[in-house]
Parts: structure tokens; C-alpha cells; sequence
């Protein structure tokens, strides 16, 4: 297919990479050009100047970008552009209010906005292993599966517009409970004077195993925290689910209380440590 990819970041750019290598025609754009020269350097495809220019012509537009405002600003450019009944996928995080608002905008110009975030972060992207949960018609979404399976384990559509969206804030809820939960247990061990690795290896076994403590536990006891999903990220993140838990009247008190912890993590300087750094805080000399 004739694909457009918007955002090489740390995801995107593996991404569009895995759609080049699955035999996709493929034009990247990218804020800053260099970027997107980098891409074109390593991967068989082209690096458009404009959003336009990336869009034209193409069946699928995939969008990986920061946050609403620049999911609305590159939109803004790409729906004019696209040819009729071409489809825009958005892997970025973003509000559900935003998602609902995109297809309806898309829709009235007769082409489709698929709502998709992703989970499994920088090392799924790489892997070509994601997670996505997609919200939006039917019809669109079966014709992305040859697009999302280039860089997907896994697709499940939740719903209609919006849905995607409230199905990664869940992910996000449970991910907030499950880090936090393994930060007091390392620093409970850690100050029990026990064998750290001991314990991960008979707990691990049990009903307390998971993806965070296969792979965060024994960083999280060495003070690692220069990789994966950064604490900025996921304070944007728990914001868009908080607001929408406000909107539906959900009683999130303890996503509420990580995000104040995180809160804190970024005030010690860990704006861009992984989200595992809430140990960090636990570990904080009292003053």
C-alpha cells in the first residue's frame, strides 16, 4: 500500500521502518527534516517537506506525534490533501474527546480517522511486537490490517471513535498499579536486607508475575532508569485519563495518587527517567 508515516520519534521511526521493510511504499514526514533524512538514509522510502506533500497520494496516513494539539495541527494540513476515502490511523496517545472530534472532521470530508494507540513501548516498536486497540468504523479498520500487521503482534478493535483511546487509558490505570505495587515491594526487600534477586525469582513464579517484573525488577533494585517510557509521557498520559474519568464520573483514587507520585519524580529531576523511577522516590533521603 501507499503509506504516509508522521512522527519519527522513538516510536515512529522503527515503525515506518517496519512498514518499508514489509514492502510498503512509504513517505515520512517529520518536524525536524533531519529526521526524516535520517530515515529515508536507513529505510527504502522518501522524506517529504511538507505533511501535504507526505499525504498525497497515499491509501493510509499513520500519525505518531506528541499530544492533541499536535495530532489537530498536522490534520489540519493532511485531510485536505488526502485523496477521497483514504484513512488516517493515530498511534498517538490522546484524549477520547479528540478521537470522536478527528472522524467526525474526517468523515464530513469523506475519508476516515482510525483512532490507535499502541502499548508495548520503544522495545515493541522495534520488535515490530505492539499492542493496538483501535477505535473507529469497521470498514477502515479491516482495510489496515496488511499496514498494522507490518509493526503489530497484536490489533483488537474496541469500538467506534473514542474507543481505542479509553481502552489505552486502561492499559495506562493498570500499568500505573503494577509499577507502583513493584516499587514498594523492591523497596521493602531492599530495606528487609533480603536477597533481592532471591525473592524476584520465587515471586516471578507466583500470581504476582508480570511484564514490568520480568523486566524492571532488577533495574528498579540497581537505580536504572535511562530507558523506556518517560515519566513526562506518562503524567501526559494519566492527565488525558484523569480529565476523562472526570467527564464519566470513574473514581480513579488510585491512579490519582501515582500520578502525584510522579509528580514527584519529575521535582527530583526524573522528567525522563523511565516510569519505573518510582522506586526512586521511595529510596529519597528524608530532609
Amino acid at each position: 500500500m501507499k503509506v504516509a508515516f508522521i512522527g519519527l520519534g522513538v516510536m515512529g521511526f522503527p515503525m515506518a521502518g517496519h512498514l518499508a521493510d514489509a514492502g510498503h511504499e512509504v513517505t515520512v514526514f517529520n518536524r525536524s527534516p533531519e529526521k526524516a533524512r535520517r530515515w529515508a538514509g536507513t529505510y527504502e522510502g522518501r522524506a517529504a517537506d511538507t505533511v501535504a506533500d507526505a499525504v498525497a497520494g497515499c491509501e493510509v496516513v499513520a500519525l505518531c506525534v506528541g499530544n492533541d494539539d499536535d495530532v489537530r495541527g498536522v490534520l489540519a494540513q493532511a485531510l485536505p490533501a488526502m485523496a477521497a476515502d483514504a484513512i488516517v490511523v493515530d498511534h498517538t496517545t490522546t484524549s477520547a474527546k479528540l478521537a470522536r472530534e478527528a472522524a467526525e472532521q474526517a468523515r464530513a470530508l469523506g475519508k476516515w480517522f482510525v483512532d490507535a494507540p499502541v502499548s508495548g513501548g520503544q522495545a515493541g516498536a522495534e520488535a515490530g511486537k505492539l499492542a493496538i486497540m483501535l477505535g473507529g468504523d469497521e470498514a477502515p479498520i479491516e482495510r489496515l490490517g496488511p499496514v498494522l500487521s507490518a509493526y503489530a503482534k497484536a490489533t483488537r478493535r474496541i469500538g467506534g471513535p473514542g474507543s481505542g483511546q479509553i481502552a489505552k487509558m486502561c492499559n495506562q490505570i493498570c500499568i500505573a498499579g503494577v509499577v507502583q505495587g513493584l516499587a514498594e515491594a523492591v523497596h521493602f526487600a531492599k530495606r528487609s536486607g533480603a536477597d533481592t534477586e532471591a525473592i524476584y525469582q520465587a515471586i516471578s513464579q507466583g500470581a504476582a508475575q508480570s511484564w514490568q517484573m520480568d523486566n524492571r525488577w532488577a533495574t528498579m533494585v540497581e537505580g536504572k532508569f535511562d530507558f523506556g517510557f518517560a515519566v513526562d509521557w506518562m503524567r501526559k498520559d494519566l492527565g488525558l485519563l484523569l480529565d476523562e474519568a472526570r467527564a464519566n464520573g470513574a473514581k480513579l483514587e488510585m491512579t490519582e495518587m501515582v500520578d502525584g507520585f510522579y509528580a514527584e519524580v519529575q521535582q527530583m529531576g526524573g522528567r525522563r527517567w523511565d516510569t519505573s523511577s518510582l522506586v526512586a522516590r521511595l529510596e529519597k533521603p528524608k530532609t
